[in-house]
């Protein structure tokens, strides 16, 4: 019978599963390899079996974290009819999204941005990948929506999606840092005025 996936793979997979938290929670230089092989069970040779090196398995377990958050985002999109709606899931998913990852360690991309900077820079690339297909998505919201007549003309799409992000973002270090999520609160209100005011 054939699963699909090898045995290489669904090692590799278990390794990211395992792990996605830890690297999550302690960033890629908090999180050690026994710290890895104390998650997963598994020897150093196993896990570098599956992976090059701490790096390349720190890179595979942000896409992992950044697509749980992603495909919770997305399955709100689908739902939603209007380019309207689609903008307003922004206001309000976030919530949601924030109480679930804010048990994993917080927000993948920003615990990512701050930590990489200079000193990683294939985990900055991906955190900056990951901002810069976010603005890219949003952007394309706006500009449909505009041409559907839901949103107003005039709006600079940028400059709005580079603003919801921000806000966003900020937000989630604002209640993570203070350990107090009522400020998401606030902020994603402001995300849902911004998007209110660029209706038509």
């Amino acid at each position: 019978m054939n699963t699909g996936t090898t045995k290489a793979e669904r090692t590799r997979n278990f390794i990211i599963e395992k792990t996605a938290e830890i690297f999550n929670r302690k960033g890629y230089a908090g999180t050690s390899m026994s710290d890895i092989t104390e998650a997963t069970g598994l020897t150093k040779g196993s896990i570098y079996g599956n992976f090059e090196n701490k790096e390349e398995v720190a890179l595979a377990v942000f896409e992992y974290n950044r697509s749980l958050v992603f495909n919770t985002v997305q399955a709100q999109l689908n739902k939603a009819p209007t380019y309207f709606e689609k903008m307003m899931v922004y206001g309000r998913v976030y919530k949601d999204v924030i109480a679930s990852i804010g048990n994993r360690g917080g927000c993948p991309i920003l615990n990512t941005a701050v930590e990489a900077d200079d000193t990683n820079v294939p985990l900055q690339l991906s955190a900056a990948k990951a901002l810069l297909n976010w603005k890219k998505n949003l952007v394309n919201l706006i500009e449909k929506g505009t041409e559907a007549g839901e949103f107003r003309q005039g709006i600079q799409a940028e400059e709005m999606a580079v603003s919801i992000i921000a806000l966003i973002e900020g937000g989630v270090m604002f209640s993570k840092v203070t350990n107090d999520y009522t400020h998401m609160d606030r902020v994603l209100a402001t995300v849902q005025l911004l998007v209110k005011g660029m209706k038509a």
